[in-house]
């Protein structure tokens, strides 16, 4: 790890390029840590809420919902009849709710967030409090709202283990 550090050094070096300059422009090392699968959590029941997963493509931070965690009186498998445009009556799971961050520093800002249970976009940054956890700030105007999201574990996802086909639950497809 040491000799990859050397060798970047060397060859920011020799290309003039300061890691200032480069923190602007490209991921540093605590922003691509942003990469993974996150749990929501519902702000009024504490409980999780949905899967995200966040990517990086060319330089921009997206992620989409791989999973909702339904409450009993909901629909398992919902479409965002509340979104505008395009997205109006797509299905939630599948959808890209971040997209267009790009790195400042350790924090992507400049992105637009979607909150599929209203339909609303905002203005957002996102930032990582500590390895496993993801702080997401959506703006409307002077007001803001930030959630916190849980880096998701492979043996912590609460879905799997109500799932028949979940590894070791009996129900495995041969």
């Amino acid at each position: 790890m040491r000799g990859l550090l050397l060798c970047a050094g060397a060859v920011s070096f020799l290309t003039g390029t300061s890691a200032a300059a480069r923190s602007e422009t490209s991921p540093t090392v605590g922003a691509e840590a942003a990469r993974g699968r996150w749990q929501t959590i519902d702000d009024r029941t504490g409980r999780p809420r949905a899967l995200v997963t966040v990517r990086i493509e060319n330089g921009e931070l997206k992620g989409h919902i791989e999973r909702i965690y339904s409450r009993p009186d909901e629909d398992p498998d919902p479409v965002c009849g509340a979104c505008k445009g395009w997205r109006h009556g797509r299905k939630v799971v599948g959808m890209e709710i971040l997209w267009g961050f790009h790195v400042r520093g350790d924090r992507w800002v400049g992105g637009r967030v979607l909150d599929p249970e209203n339909g609303k976009e905002y203005r957002g940054k996102v930032w990582l409090e500590d390895s496993d956890t993801l702080k997401l700030r959506g703006y409307w105007g002077p007001f803001h709202r930030t959630q916190t999201w849980r880096r998701l574990k492979p043996t912590s996802d609460p879905g799997l283990a109500m799932r028949k086909d979940a590894p070791g639950s009996g129900g495995e497809q041969p």
